[in-house]
Order: C-alpha cells, then sequence, then structure tokens
C-alpha cells in the first residue's frame, strides 16, 4: 500500500485512476480545482464516485496557488505523484494561450518543487501526442525529436518533459512522462470528438468532420491508460547506463528519467470511428465536412516498443468495443440527468 498524489483527480483520466489506485489499496490524495473549462457537473460526478471511498482525500485547489500546493504537500504524506492536472485541448489553446501558461507551466513546477521538497519516490506525469507536432515519420516514436509542435498546448507538454528532466538531473527526483494517445471512454471529456458526436448525432445535428475526414487517430481506450499509469508509477524511472552524451537519446538519460508512448498502436480513419458510433447508437449521422483546423495534424499513430519492453504493457482495446462501452454510459449518464431535471420541473410546476 501506498499513498499517492494525484492531481487533476476530478478529469476523465485522474478519476479512473483514483479510484482503480483505491481497488488496490493505496491511499489517494486528490487535487482539482474543478474549473469551467467543460461542464462542471460532470466533474463533480466523476468526484463523488471516489469522495465516500476510503483512503480519498480531496483538496479543492489550483496547482498553479503555489502556497496551497506547498501546504498540501507538506501535510499530505504523500511517497508518489501522478501529475494529471492541466488546461486540456488543442483548439482551445490558441484561443486562451494564458490559462495553458498558468496551468500547465507554473502549476508543473509548482508540482515539481512539491516532489523535491517533500521525498517523493517517483513522479509519473501526463505528456501528449501533440509533442510530435510536425513530425510526419510514424509511427511516432519516443526516440524521434519533438522541436516542432503546431499548438501552445503541445509546447508546454514538450516544455513539461524539458522541466521534468532538469529536476531529475539536478536534483535526483525520478521522473517518468507518458505521451497519451487521443484517450477515450466512460466519463469522458464533453470536448472530444466521441462525446460531442454521440451528442449531436442523437440530438439530429449534423457534426463537423474535419479535414474532410481525411484524418486517423490512435485512439486508445481509458482503462488501458490507467493500467499503463499504473504500471509506469510502480517501476521507477532510473539513470540509462548506456545513455551517450555525444548522440543524446530524448526518450532517457543518465539522469533518472524516462518518456514512453501509450496508444493502441492502431489508428483509425475517422470516417470508422463515425461509422461505429452510429452502429452502436443505431442512427444515422448527418455532417459537414470540414477544412483542417489549425494546430491539428492528420494522423497520430504511437510506437509502444519502449513501453512493451519496460513496463510489460500494451493497450489491447478495440474501437468497436471501447466506443460501444461508452455508448452505453453516456445513454445511461445522461438520461439520468434528463430524468432529474424533469422531476424538478415538475416539482416547481405543482
Amino acid at each position: 500500500m501506498s499513498r499517492v498524489l494525484v492531481t487533476g483527480a476530478a478529469g476523465f483520466i485522474g478519476s479512473h485512476l483514483a479510484g482503480r489506485l483505491l481497488d488496490r489499496g493505496d491511499e489517494v490524495v486528490a487535487v482539482d480545482n474543478l474549473n469551467d473549462y467543460y461542464d462542471v457537473r460532470l466533474k463533480e460526478d466523476r468526484l463523488a464516485r471516489l469522495e465516500s471511498r476510503e483512503g480519498f482525500a480531496c483538496h479543492r485547489l489550483n496547482v498553479a496557488d503555489r502556497p496551497a500546493m506547498e501546504a498540501v504537500f507538506a501535510e499530505s504524506g504523500a511517497e508518489r505523484v501522478v501529475h494529471l492536472a492541466a488546461q486540456a485541448g488543442v483548439r482551445y489553446s490558441i484561443e486562451n494561450p494564458h490559462a495553458y501558461v498558468d496551468s500547465n507551466l507554473v502549476g508543473f513546477v509548482n508540482v515539481l518543487e512539491g516532489c523535491r521538497h517533500n521525498g517523493i519516490e517517483h513522479m509519473v506525469y501526463a505528456s501528449s501526442s501533440s509533442v510530435y507536432g510536425s513530425n510526419r515519420t510514424v509511427p511516432f516514436s519516443v526516440h524521434h525529436s519533438v522541436d516542432h509542435p503546431v499548438s501552445l498546448y503541445a509546447a508546454t507538454k514538450k516544455a513539461n518533459e524539458l522541466m521534468a528532466h532538469t529536476y531529475s538531473h539536478l536534483y535526483r527526483l525520478p521522473t517518468t512522462g507518458l505521451r497519451f494517445f487521443t484517450v477515450y471512454g466512460p466519463w469522458g471529456r464533453p470536448d472530444m470528438a466521441l462525446h460531442l458526436f454521440t451528442e449531436a448525432i442523437l440530438a439530429g445535428r449534423p457534426i463537423d468532420v474535419f479535414n474532410n475526414g481525411q484524418m486517423r487517430r490512435d485512439f486508445t481506450y481509458v482503462d488501458d491508460i490507467v493500467e499503463g499509469v499504473i504500471r509506469a508509477l510502480d517501476r521507477t524511472a532510473a539513470a540509462d547506463p548506456d545513455w551517450q552524451a555525444t548522440s543524446p537519446d530524448p526518450a532517457a538519460s543518465n539522469a533518472p528519467y524516462r518518456v514512453y508512448n501509450i496508444g493502441n498502436s492502431e489508428p483509425v480513419e475517422l470516417m470508422h470511428l463515425i461509422e461505429t458510433i452510429e452502429s452502436c447508437l443505431g442512427v444515422s449521422a448527418q455532417m459537414n465536412m470540414m477544412p483542417m483546423q489549425p494546430g491539428d495534424v492528420p494522423e497520430t499513430h504511437a510506437d509502444i516498443g519502449d513501453l512493451q519492453r519496460d513496463i510489460g504493457f500494451r493497450p489491447s482495446t478495440s474501437i468497436e468495443e471501447g466506443v460501444g462501452r461508452f455508448v452505453e454510459w453516456y445513454r445511461e449518464y445522461y438520461e439520468g440527468r434528463a430524468s432529474e431535471v424533469s422531476e424538478v420541473s415538475e416539482v416547481s410546476e405543482s
């Protein structure tokens, strides 16, 4: 049993992770500010599933709040950290860059400082497939250069990896960065394509299909992501004895630092995703074919060779199985909310 500090615990991945850690007997110290980037009710409902469980404690605060984070670290007694809190969204980073600086850069250094000053054994943090940016060599490998991001969101995630390496080098803080590839599943974010498409199709509204459907994404089911995070957390990053400064490998270091891809490694065409949703819903989609959006890339594809070698794991959930589970959850959750609204309306009218 261990005590793990999880930031972003009311988020999509964070709430699933916290539940799995509690299932195996760990204690979870959660941090989340429940901001309104998307539906706060969804975040509250995720958190409600955890708050009654033994071994779970939640601090509602912003990781960019330095004094508050210092206090949480000092009082928590955490041994390990999984840092998932971040301002998400590629397109939103074009509209509101300061939100990304505050959360993804200031917040990240606050977590690093907390780890440094409180004897944290291992810090695992969320990076993103977006760091590959203009790279067109697929599958994307952690051994490739990622020096050409195409969104500020991607740039902050690349910066996180550099910041983590600095702390691993200077303070021997073991850090592991995990580049997530298009995570989906029950309790997923409403701003993601699967949620947006499902909602619109059921409502009879057309869906916006970017790059005229000529997109491929390495969709990765949330349970597979969580399994990878836990396995990475349990394998403390160590220095690579074979690392050479004359030909530096960006995925490793002579410091206790590692970076891995976590993806299904089976890219899915956007049109196939839509067909799968249609099949699960029993409803055909109306489509608006749109051009590529700024900050987007045509394809993502994870090379997970290092993950398999070091962590002993590869995601395996098919898109058909994963979308089916999402649709089942979506109908149950939102029909339940609609019933609540209806009941309240009937009471107020009477």
